[in-house]
């Protein structure tokens, strides 16, 4: 097993950031980990990284107790934050050389090393730049192969493409998927489609909870609601399709054209026919989709877990 998180909970104060929540992570997993802000996120990846302690349970890494063993733990882990903390005023490869020196990387090693995770983060030409130079995707990149010197077995990353461009995105999306061949990788994000690019699985906490884990195909096709697409020819009165048998929401999309969302067990599409057949409309286009994960999510999410 590469992370075994057993019953764990964080208390600040009055507030519990992390209540109680339990799941395991298999070697060559990629998993994402979801939640709205203030979710518990955050806290759940800094306790699993050892920077945290607990207030009560157990975080195993390969077999490992994170707490007991924090120093051990670190040597089989990287770790990238949500706030990526750089040496400013050092040099890109001055830096992952003294970050390989902590790791306690043999010195006949460390320059191969280095130059290996400079070339696979698309470092290159950045290299003897200092740090403060670079922009916002590069020093992404910088914390990325940070995490990555001591060849971890598990790789935590907690909002890797935070305020990056749609192109850095992309690269950072590429990088991941590229180094989770060889480990086990946990990230958080909040962009969705990153989940479904990336992970074999996904889990979600909301208010400290668990809510949600099971593999992207599984969650997208749980869920019982059903939504369907309708356009019309002309004009019609959204309020009476909007009370149509069935229909639990009505969104518009453009004129003419609506997202109707389905109530459990209902299939709107007969009610849609008739309601074209009664007013004398021409039913132009009808497609029916599942949810997206987005509004899984949201879905998710909206719920207050219980005390």
């Amino acid at each position: 097993m590469s992370l075994q998180i057993s019953n764990l909970t964080k208390i600040y104060g009055q507030q519990k950031a992390v209540n109680n929540i339990s799941f395991e992570v298999l070697p060559g997993e990629i998993v994402g980990f979801l939640g709205p802000n203030g979710a518990g996120k955050s806290t759940t990846m800094k306790i699993s990284t050892g920077y945290m302690p607990p207030t009560a349970g157990q975080v195993l890494v390969k077999g490992m107790d994170v707490t007991t063993q924090s120093l051990q733990v670190r040597k089989v882990m990287g770790y990238l934050p949500e706030h990526n903390p750089l040496y400013l005023d050092m040099y890109v490869h001055e830096y992952l050389h003294f970050v390989g020196k902590v790791f306690e990387l043999p010195t006949r090693e460390l320059k191969n090393r280095v130059g290996e995770i400079i070339a696979l983060c698309g470092l290159d030409r950045e290299q003897n730049k200092k740090i403060e130079q670079l922009s916002k995707g590069y020093r992404q990149r910088v914390g990325l192969a940070q995490a990555l010197i001591h060849n971890p077995q598990v790789l935590v990353l907690d909002e890797p493409t935070t305020g990056l461009d749609p192109n850095q995105i992309l690269e950072i999306r590429k990088l991941i998927k590229e180094i989770s061949a060889s480990k086990t990788v946990i990230f958080s994000t909040h962009i969705m489609q990153e989940v479904q690019a990336i992970c074999n699985r996904v889990i979600v906490i909301n208010q400290g909870e668990l809510v949600a884990d099971a593999p992207v195909a599984d969650l997208l096709n749980s869920q019982p609601q059903v939504q369907i697409i309708v356009e019309f020819d002309k004009p019609i009165d959204e309020q009476k399709l909007a009370a149509l048998a069935g229909v639990q929401q009505l969104v518009v999309v453009s004129s003419g054209v609506y997202k109707l969302t389905a109530a459990q067990g209902a299939d709107l599409r007969p009610e849609v026919f008739r309601f074209a057949t009664e007013n004398n409309l021409s039913l132009v286009g009808l497609k029916q989709e599942q949810l997206s994960l987005e509004e899984i999510f949201r879905s998710l999410t909206a719920k207050t877990p219980q005390a």
